[in-house]
Parts: C-alpha cells; sequence; structure tokens
C-alpha cells in the first residue's frame, strides 16, 4: 500500500484492517504473527488513531449511548436488545478488545520502540498520550486490565499478560501523559503532519489535548482519591487546554465511513437506535435547540419524541424520533457516513476546568465562564444559535458547590449527546449526575441495580492464564465510590 494513500482518511479503514491481521500476538497466543517493529510510523499513526476510533465510534459508543440513555432500542427490530436489557455477554467485548490491544496499542508501542530521531520523537509523543487515552478508555470499561505486561506483549513475546489493578493502570496513564509532553518539541518542523489524523501534526494542540487528558483522568478521582486529584489539578494551573475538538473527520467514500454507520451498513441499513424518553424528555423541557440537532424526527412526528428506555416490546401509537447524522446514527441519510469521532471535545474541556474550579482545585480559574464557554462550545460545534439558553433558568449556574458540579455535568451530558456517549455514561457513573436516569423497563437486574461495567471479553476467559476472574456488570470501578 502506497504511502500517500494511507496518509489519507480514505485509507483509514485499510490501515487498520491491514495491522490487525499482522499485529495479533497479545490475544492470540497461539499465532506467531510477522513482527511489525520496522514499520514506519508514517503507516503506524494513522492506522492506530483509526483503531481508536473504531472502538470509541463504534461499540462503546452504541453501548454507551444506550447506558447514557440518549439511545433505546427500536420497536420494529432487535440488534441491541440485551444491550437494553443489561444483559450483555462476554463475547460481545471481544472485537473491541482485539482492536484495542492488537491494533491501536501495538502500533503505539512500536512507534515508542523506535523513536530513535527527532522526527521520530515527535510520533513518540503523540504514542504515549494516545496509549494514555487508549488505556484509560479500557480500565474506565473493564476495570483492571494489562498494561506492563501488555506493553512487553508486543516486544517480548509475553502470551499471558498479567492484570494491573485500576489504581495502578492510572498511574501507568499519568505517567504516560509524563513522557508524551516531555518529549513534544512544538517549533520542530520533524513532527508527523499530514499522517496525524486528528491534528494534522500540530504539536501545540497535542500539549493541550495531553494537559487535557490529564485533566480528565485526575478528575476521576475526585471521589475516590480528592487529594491527589486536587493536587495534580492545581500543578495544570496556567497549562493550556483544548480549545477544539480533539477528533477524526470521515467521508463517504471508499468505505471509510463513521465507525457507527460503518455497523448500521452492515446491518444492512437498519435503524436499531432510536430516541430514547429519558434525554429527549430533558433536553425538551429544558428548551434545549440541540435536540433537533442530535435527534430527528419522525416524518409524521411533530418536534422529537423518545419511548421510554428499554421498551421495544411495545407498539407505540405515536411515531418517535431517530438520532440524527450529525451523529452517525441515522441509518437511511448518507450524512451519516461521514459525522467524526471525537475523542475528546472543547465542550468538555472547559466543562473539566468549570468542575476543578467549582471544587477549588484549579486557581486563578471561574468557574462560571468556563461553565458557560462549555456550553457555548457545544452549540457552536453543531452551528446551534443558543439564544438565551445560556442565561435561562435551566443553565444559569448555581450558587453551592455541589449544585454547581450537578449543573456542570448535567449541561457536559447533554453536550455529548450522541458524540461522546461512552464519556457520558463515564461521568454519570463517577458522579451520579444527570440524576434522572430510569431503569430500562426491560432490565435483568433487580430493582435499583445498573450496569456499571464491561465484561472482561470472552477470549481473556478462556484464553488468558493470567485471567483474574470475570465480574458482574453490576460491580463498581475503583474509582466510582458514589
Amino acid at each position: 500500500m502506497k504511502k500517500s494513500i494511507i496518509r489519507s482518511t480514505a485509507g483509514m479503514l485499510a490501515v487498520v484492517a491491514l495491522s490487525l491481521a499482522g499485529c495479533s500476538k497479545y490475544l492470540d497466543i497461539n499465532d506467531d504473527p510477522t513482527k511489525v517493529d520496522d514499520l514506519d510510523p508514517a503507516y503506524l499513526l494513522p492506522s492506530a488513531q483509526a483503531a481508536t476510533a473504531m472502538v470509541v465510534g463504534g461499540s462503546f459508543q452504541i453501548t454507551g449511548g444506550i447506558w447514557a440513555q440518549y439511545w433505546t432500542q427500536g420497536v420494529s427490530n432487535s440488534q441491541y436488545t440485551t444491550t437494553d436489557q443489561y444483559n450483555v455477554q462476554a463475547t460481545d467485548f471481544d472485537r473491541p478488545w482485539l482492536i484495542s490491544y492488537a491494533g491501536a496499542l501495538q502500533d503505539l508501542q512500536v512507534i515508542v520502540n523506535n523513536a530513535n530521531s527527532t522526527r521520530l520523537a515527535q510520533y513518540a509523543a503523540i504514542a504515549e498520550l494516545l496509549k494514555a487515552y487508549q488505556f484509560q478508555v479500557l480500565t474506565d470499561a473493564f476495570g483492571d486490565v494489562p498494561v506492563a505486561d501488555a506493553v512487553k506483549a508486543f516486544s517480548d513475546n509475553v502470551i499471558a499478560p498479567k492484570y494491573d489493578a485500576q489504581k495502578v493502570v492510572y498511574d501507568s496513564i499519568f505517567a504516560m501523559i509524563d513522557r508524551g509532553l516531555e518529549n513534544i518539541d512544538p517549533a520542530s518542523t520533524a513532527g508527523p503532519g499530514e499522517d496525524d489524523l486528528i491534528f494534522g501534526g500540530d504539536m501545540n494542540k497535542w500539549i493541550a489535548f495531553g494537559n487535557t487528558l490529564k485533566l480528565r483522568a485526575y478528575m476521576r478521582l475526585s471521589e475516590i482519591d480528592p487529594t491527589r486529584a486536587s493536587n495534580g489539578i492545581a500543578a495544570l494551573s496556567g497549562a493550556s487546554f483544548l480549545t477544539e475538538d480533539a477528533k477524526i473527520d470521515y467521508v463517504a467514500a471508499g468505505g471509510n465511513n463513521n465507525p457507527l454507520y460503518a455497523e448500521i451498513l452492515g446491518l444492512n441499513f437498519t435503524q436499531n437506535l432510536v430516541a430514547s424518553k429519558t434525554a429527549t424528555d430533558q433536553m425538551n423541557a429544558a428548551g434545549d435547540p440541540r435536540v433537533s440537532v442530535f435527534y430527528k424526527p419522525d416524518t409524521d412526528t411533530t418536534g422529537i419524541t423518545g419511548i421510554p428506555q428499554g421498551s421495544f416490546r411495545i407498539k407505540w401509537t405515536y411515531n418517535f424520533s431517530i438520532p440524527s447524522s450529525v451523529v452517525g446514527a441515522s441509518a437511511r441519510e448518507a450524512a451519516s457516513a461521514t459525522a467524526p469521532v471525537k475523542f475528546m471535545s472543547a465542550a468538555e474541556s472547559y466543562f473539566l476546568q468549570a468542575e476543578a474550579a467549582a471544587r477549588g482545585w484549579l486557581p486563578g480559574a471561574n468557574a462560571r465562564n468556563l461553565y458557560q464557554a462549555g456550553i457555548t462550545a457545544s452549540f457552536e460545534a453543531y452551528d446551534v444559535a443558543p439564544g438565551t439558553f445560556i442565561t435561562n433558568t435551566v443553565a444559569a449556574f448555581p450558587a453551592t458547590e455541589e449544585a454547581q458540579i450537578q449543573a456542570i455535568i448535567t449541561q457536559k451530558y447533554f453536550a455529548m449527546c450522541g458524540n461522546q456517549n461512552f464519556e457520558a455514561w463515564t461521568e454519570w457513573r463517577r458522579t451520579g449526575y444527570p440524576s434522572f436516569f430510569v431503569q430500562s423497563v426491560s432490565s435483568v437486574l433487580g430493582a435499583g441495580q445498573w450496569p456499571v461495567r464491561f465484561l472482561y471479553p470472552n477470549q481473556e476467559v478462556t484464553r488468558n492464564p493470567s485471567f483474574p476472574g470475570a465480574k458482574l456488570v453490576t460491580e463498581k470501578m475503583w474509582w466510582d465510590a458514589n
């Protein structure tokens, strides 16, 4: 494959496919695949970025969208009924685990291992930051995951990687971010350029990404280790944070579609995902104009209307809305193919800073201003005029700290609708906000029980001798102290 093709967005899915075909050492202990240690980082970086986007924007987006109650299974189909019932199976998570470890993380580690020149150092800096991002996604989904042994598996033939405790994983995440930031030379002209699908090689933006990721990671510790979180965030005072979305844009040609839409194509354009009444009712009540951006009405429906979470067995007497093409989830709209996958958004960046300021952890920052900047960034991302929404009663900034945190997380939830579903669900697990979630009417869990983790993939259960044991979907994460 020619490098010019690999570098283009149109080559992303082919790159991932080739990467997965040749990088399966970690997951298949019976295979001895060809090593990729000598591959050009110009090939590996876009491959890794695209693989990460396939997970965050694909299967994690779907499960996160249902468990964050943006979406629910439609009444005429059945693809995600078990997810809506909180009755997922271990095999549901085999593919994202494979793509993460055998695809993204192996490619990133090879880049780091070969950082022996000024040009490659900039690739390696990005690779460290993306490793940190990928490991945070994995540990927030599954809990304890292999980190140290997983890295060794790529070069030292470790065939049964041991699992690291979630606290240790977070320690590793902070170390990766620090290494990445330390190696960035924003003045260097030897960076990746167009090989970087997210920022086009702009290293100043990667600095802001690293700082924002560190802020996210510290904030995740807010309920389990507030002292460490506050100290770490205070050290970020004066740092640059994201002011634009860190995302990958897609194209309609060549099968290089948004990964959620690609799954829809594989299901013969079936509209499984429909609007959840949980989110649409709240947005309608608040007079939030974004509801008509993130969702589209049925042709016979006035306004945006959802159905109760998990009510796919009921035949409703009214037509209801579906997610729009803006979030890549409208099956019959070709524009869904080009919806971006957001790794982190400008809105999230501002909301993270706002929460840190509200807690008194980010010296010199104004929580109200940052809160309003987060709402504004979300509106601007979708070319929606906010009007008086920011200052109305619903979105107005409260006076007390806990009320401020609730407002910040709730507005972050609305901003992430359909575009950062997994992160919205994760923030609900951490904080308990928004407070209006309802249990799925088809839940197989007991009253008051919720899904708070993904299940370990079946391939780990059956093929890794170091697997520490299965978890229930109701078992909380280490950082989930609520």
